[in-house]
């Protein structure tokens, strides 16, 4: 059974259009510094909460202890 994407914020598309442009781009995700810079924010708090929410979502995943650790989907 194929699950329901949830409807995404501005600010969440955003946030994973540059996460998959930098993956696809570089190979590696980007950081959370330059995912607010990217998306014009300028806290890094923010971008946090917003990948704690796609996390949740199952958009992407996340391991809390390496850097650049997003991965699309899960």
């Amino acid at each position: 059974m194929r699950r329901k994407l949830e409807y995404l914020s501005a600010r969440q598309e955003a946030i994973l259009s540059c996460i998959r442009r930098e993956i696809v781009e570089r190979g590696e995700a980007p950081t959370v510094r330059e995912i607010a810079r990217t998306v014009g924010l300028s806290s890094t708090s923010s971008v946090a909460y917003q990948l704690r929410e796609l996390e949740k979502r199952g958009v992407i995943s996340r391991d809390g202890r390496r850097p650049r650790s997003v991965s699309l989907g899960r």
